[in-house]
């Protein structure tokens, strides 16, 4: 069997803060690629708890007319700074493509923060709890200087200057801004409905009863989901903790999966000859 453990040595082998990008494409697009796009899925809905972020995206209509382009448009721009580095030739059009779509609304600076902050902490938890190795402290600060330089490239004022206190910035705001509103609500249906129109329609009740079970009391509260069965949440853990175990023991991912995700639904065998200027909406 091929070294599982390769691309550990690899990662702790380089500088978490100067190679921070080639860090997380390795640990996003070989390690960890299915564990990445189902937490930053999750992150989704807790940007929801927070009603001025939900008001802002229940008025652009984005998420109610075509919700999967929406998704897609979100991960492909971010798969291609991660991919690519966000000061290759790719990177500086993907991130002209995302401040030209922010610079459209008036978004609060801390709100702004807020979201960036999910892309680090969220795939960090989530890989802590279901993933099939730890993470390594260096893919943990590798994340934090990544999106830290990412986020100062969009303009994000005030992101704090260190893994531990952008941690505490993330977690006094969710304190703070978890309210329920019926943007949460609405801007969370669309996306839970848009999650289980993946799977058979026979299936779509199960999913939908998953996908809430791993949302945390406060975030059900916030956008207004009835809490499933406690059963139903041990079941879904337990089914992540076998998926866990059984990844540690298949090779290591040599394809790597980041913009030539096949689950990418809006652009079929995305990159091919689109850029990054091709996604967004008009």
């Amino acid at each position: 069997m091929a070294d599982r453990f390769a691309n550990v040595r690899r990662i702790t082998a380089l500088d978490p803060e100067r190679d921070a990008q080639e860090i997380l494409r390795i640990s996003t697009a070989y390690e960890f690629p299915w564990d990445y796009l189902r937490a930053l899925e999750f992150a989704l809905f807790r940007t929801y708890c927070v009603p001025s972020v939900s008001a802002l995206l229940a008025a652009t209509g984005e998420f109610e007319r075509r919700p999967q382009k929406r998704y897609d448009d979100t991960a492909l721009l971010m798969a291609e700074l991660v991919d690519h580095g966000y000061d290759s030739a790719r990177g500086k059009e993907a991130l002209r493509v995302i401040n030209r779509l922010h610079g459209r609304y008036d978004i609060a600076a801390a709100d702004m923060r807020y979201v960036l902050s999910t892309f680090i902490y969220d795939p960090i938890e989530w890989i802590s709890a279901y993933g099939w190795r730890d993470l390594t402290d260096h893919e943990r600060q590798a994340a934090f200087h990544f999106y830290r330089a990412v986020g100062a490239r969009m303009g994000i004022r005030g992101i704090p200057d260190s893994y531990e206190a952008f941690l505490a910035f993330k977690r006094d705001y969710e304190a703070e801004h978890f309210t329920y509103a019926d943007s949460n609500r609405q801007i969370g249906q669309y996306t839970l409905d848009l999650f289980c129109s993946w799977y058979p329609a026979w299936t779509r009740p199960a999913v939908s009863l998953a996908v809430r079970s791993l949302l945390e009391s406060p975030m059900l509260a916030a956008v207004g989901f009835t809490p499933p069965p406690r059963w139903i949440g041990a079941l879904t853990r337990l089914g992540l903790r076998i998926r866990a175990r059984v990844v540690r023991h298949l090779p290591p991912r040599e394809v790597p999966r980041l913009t030539n995700d096949p689950g990418n639904r809006t652009y079929p065998g995305y990159p091919g000859s689109l850029s990054p200027s091709d996604l967004g909406a008009p």
